[in-house]
This record gives structure tokens, C-alpha cells and sequence, in this order.
């Protein structure tokens, strides 16, 4: 399956719209594009027994319970944005095409396009 582009990026403030974690909202800490799933902190919680080891240069890990967050499916989350008011309000995420300056490595330059996420509701750029 080819990588495909998601509308959230890593460091994005977004809100959880189903599942067991309904209606929290977190950063993304980490995106898997090829899986279609992202990470948010705070956000699908799951805890793990881990058996306390010894690695081969001798350094111990510790043992226990680890709590760490789960990847949730991307089309599970939505953008978060503030509104003019300072608001915090969830937008679906546009594209718009603007015309840019662009250089070539000889010097010379040209007109091109550069693709910028907007929020739906806003207006506003990303």
C-alpha cells in the first residue's frame, strides 16, 4: 500500500470523536501514515506487564506495570483550532494552492505552487 498523506501532523492538537476515549483532546505524539493511525497523549491508555531483564552489556530494565499510549485510527480524531474569540473549536481540514517564488540550484527562479493547510471553519492557515 503506498504512504498516504493524513490531515493531522505530529505536534497537532486534536479530539478524540469515538471510542473509549470520547471527547479528550491531546497533542499527537507520533503518526504512522502507512497504517493510517496516530498516537495522542493522554489518549488510549494501555498498561503492560514487563518482566524485569538483564540486556547482553549488562544494563538492567526495570520491571512492573508500564502505562503508555496506544495508536488510534486516524479517521477517530479531528483537528482542534482557535477560533478569532480564542475558542477552541474542531475543523475538518482544507487545502489551498498558493502561487510561490521558487529558486533552482543554478539560481534562476520560477513561479510554482505550495500546497497550505487550512481549517474549514476558520478560514484561517495551519
Amino acid at each position: 500500500m503506498a504512504q498516504q498523506n493524513l490531515h493531522v501532523k505530529k505536534g497537532d492538537r486534536v479530539k478524540v470523536v469515538a471510542g473509549k476515549d470520547k471527547g479528550l483532546v491531546g497533542e499527537i505524539i507520533a503518526v504512522d501514515p502507512n497504517r493510517q493511525k496516530v498516537t495522542v497523549e493522554g489518549v488510549n491508555v494501555v498498561k503492560r506487564h514487563r518482566r524485569e531483564s538483564q540486556t547482553q552489556a549488562g544494563r538492567r530494565t526495570e520491571g512492573g506495570i508500564i502505562a503508555s499510549e496506544a495508536p488510534v485510527h486516524v479517521s477517530n480524531v479531528q483537528l482542534v483550532v482557535k477560533d478569532d474569540a480564542g475558542n477552541e473549536v474542531v475543523t475538518r481540514v482544507g487545502y489551498r494552492r498558493d502561487e510561490v517564488m521558487k529558486k533552482r540550484p543554478d539560481g534562476t527562479e520560477y513561479q510554482g505552487f505550495r500546497s497550505v493547510r487550512i481549517a474549514r471553519k476558520t478560514g484561517k492557515e495551519i
